[in-house]
């Protein structure tokens, strides 16, 4: 038999390259991990896969995740590999475990606790701690195989912490020499394979005492000295999250000034408040300005609403805040539901008052004019009014609490709850339609890796193939060019990884092969998975018929085929000298 002249040929599928073109029909044949010929391949490969009626995109490049803790001790970057990702960036939000000397090691985990919802018990069982400073970091990310590649950032908090110890944390001003050195730190990180630096400027990150994050009132001395060592190292992109508040053209301002002074590229995080539901056209306006003036600048959007789920099994939960629950609250699942599900309990929770505790709290497990029952097979993520517990109770001639408990309680304590908290300020997802389909933003925000008792978020790219370009009746959709380009070419060309991200001779073999017909995002589920068996809101899909890292297959419908291909991504990429010559 003669040998195959290809790795892998996936056979006549469409093809959506990533560039926003129109699909076309094509094989594409696959060696050395990167793509070698599209068109008609008469060549055989080692491995073939039947496309025809499917479509064959690039693989989707997450930039916004917190998979730093789980990259030590995971092979597979789940949830995100479930839907078609093939790199993610971590070290988002300013927040991260390197640099770090050994006695600050809780500071960092308490922070990461807190902000990202990752639970201690859980960070100081998986983390191997074989590192101090950031390059060792990166360095024990390269002994290890994964399912994706994954690259990272140099967090804020981290040299804080590491440079100014109790000053840092106390969110006293940097002096002269405090910048310098966090600074330094910074270029050497991304020297030694950083994608770039982020910070956190929201009141949202706290540690679990409450404490705010160091970086909150960081002054622009310290953000534009930080960014100035990047521009010393002519690498690196700025990636921060604020509250843009009191004044958010101020906020703005800053960074763009930030931005005119290193010349480094620069995203935030981009969502509707709810409390000035109108307010993120402001942004929009002021980085279309921005952009317009030559700034390398963007916003990462949501292709959902910004949600909490709640639970029995999760963090929190409407009756959280109550005594009566809180004297079950530590017991098995089943014990719990068995308890709650008795008429004196039932009796008694509900005509309690409860004492919550924290701000959060307080305004959102009684939301019930906010919150909605999440289906249990496949769950609606842009849920109409009339779908709140509180529409739901008065037409069933209820109470909410009783509509909450009932459903909490149902397929034996599983059931959950959704608050959409950020861009679902009109009762809708047309605020996130503006902000997708505006020219200077990318999808992000995914978290994917964090908030694993309340958020589930890291199947948003499977959201954007499947509300936004076929299920959506509450407005308008989006072509699949247009989601594909969005989810793969812009957001690698973000963080500046240009050899991938597009279905073209001489890149990555990062690819996806999809049913798009029945492409499916199941409901979230609880797994008791993680280090000192914590438990994780996972969520899967189906019709991803084969995901593609650099050339291998990783996933055959969904369930992992053993491969891992997926390495450290150190600094950014060029664009493949095949594609340079062609333009």
């Amino acid at each position: 038999m003669a040998q195959a002249a290809y790795d892998l040929v996936i056979r006549g599928g469409t093809i959506v390259d990533g560039s926003g073109g129109e699909p076309f029909a094509a094989d594409v044949a696959i060696a050395h991990g990167v793509i070698v010929e599209i068109g008609r391949v008469a060549g055989r490969g080692a491995e073939e896969i039947d496309a025809r009626g499917l479509l064959v995109t690039p693989g989707f490049v997450d930039v916004h995740t917190h998979y730093d803790g789980q990259a030590t001790w995971d092979e597979r970057m789940q949830p995100s590999s479930w839907h078609g990702v093939t790199t993610v960036v971590q070290g988002n939000c300013g927040v991260g475990f390197a640099p770090c000397r050994p006695e600050d090691r809780d500071r960092l985990v308490y922070l990461m606790e807190g902000v990202e919802d990752l639970p201690y018990p859980v960070l100081t069982a998986g983390l191997p701690w074989d590192w101090e400073s950031f390059p060792q970091y990166l360095d024990s990310l390269e002994r290890r195989r994964f399912d994706l590649d994954v690259a990272t950032q140099v967090p804020h908090a981290a040299l804080r912490v590491h440079v100014m110890r109790e000053r840092g944390v106390a969110r006293e001003p940097a002096t002269g020499d405090d910048i310098a050195a966090m600074a330094r730190l910074a270029k050497g990180a991304v020297e030694a394979g950083a994608l770039g630096f982020s910070t956190s400027r929201t009141l949202n990150h706290r540690t679990k005492a409450g404490e705010p994050t160091p970086t909150l009132t960081a002054g622009e001395d310290e953000l534009t000295g930080i960014a100035m060592a990047l521009a010393e190292a002519n690498a690196g992109v700025l990636q921060v999250v604020s509250d843009f508040h009191p004044d958010p053209l101020a906020e703005f301002a800053m960074f763009r000034r930030i931005v005119e002074a290193s010349g480094r590229p620069l995203s935030f995080s981009l969502a509707q408040n709810h409390a000035a539901p109108d307010s993120f056209r402001l942004l929009l306006d002021a980085l279309t300005d921005a952009v317009d003036a030559g700034l390398p600048m963007a916003a990462q959007v949501s292709p959902r609403a910004v949600g909490v789920l709640f639970g029995l099994d999760l963090t929190l939960n409407p009756f959280s805040a109550h005594d009566t629950y809180r004297a079950v609250a530590d017991l098995p699942l089943a014990e719990r539901v068995a308890a709650m599900r008795t008429p004196g309990f039932r009796a008694a929770l509900l005509a309690e008052t409860p004492s919550p505790r924290g701000p959060f709290a307080s305004a959102s497990l009684s939301n019930w004019a906010g919150m909605y029952p999440l289906g249990a097979t496949s769950p609606d993520y842009e849920p109409a009014a009339d779908r709140t517990l509180a529409a739901i109770a008065a037409r069933e001639g209820r109470t909410p609490p009783e509509v909450a408990l009932d459903h909490l309680l149902a397929n034996d304590g599983a059931g959950i709850l959704y608050l959409p908290f950020l861009s679902y300020g009109y009762g809708s997802l047309e605020a996130s339609y503006e902000m997708l389909t505006h020219r200077d933003t990318v999808p992000g925000l995914s978290d994917g890796g964090a908030h694993v008792g309340m958020i589930c978020d890291g199947s948003f790219p499977t959201s954007l193939l499947t509300h936004w370009t076929r299920d959506r009746t509450r407005g308008a959709k989006l072509s699949v060019p247009f989601v594909i380009q969005r989810q793969c070419a812009a957001t690698a060309a973000l963080v500046g990884l240009h050899d991938r991200g597009r279905i073209a001779i001489g890149y990555r073999a990062d690819l996806n092969v999809i049913d798009h017909a029945r492409l499916t995002l199941h409901a979230p589920t609880i797994a008791h998975d993680l280090p000192a068996g914590g438990r994780r809101l996972m969520q899967r899909a189906g019709g991803y018929v084969a995901t593609v890292c650099a050339g291998a297959i990783t996933y055959r419908d969904g369930e992992p085929t053993g491969a891992l291909p997926g390495r450290l991504v150190r600094g950014a990429r060029g664009a493949p000298a095949a594609r340079r010559q062609a333009a």
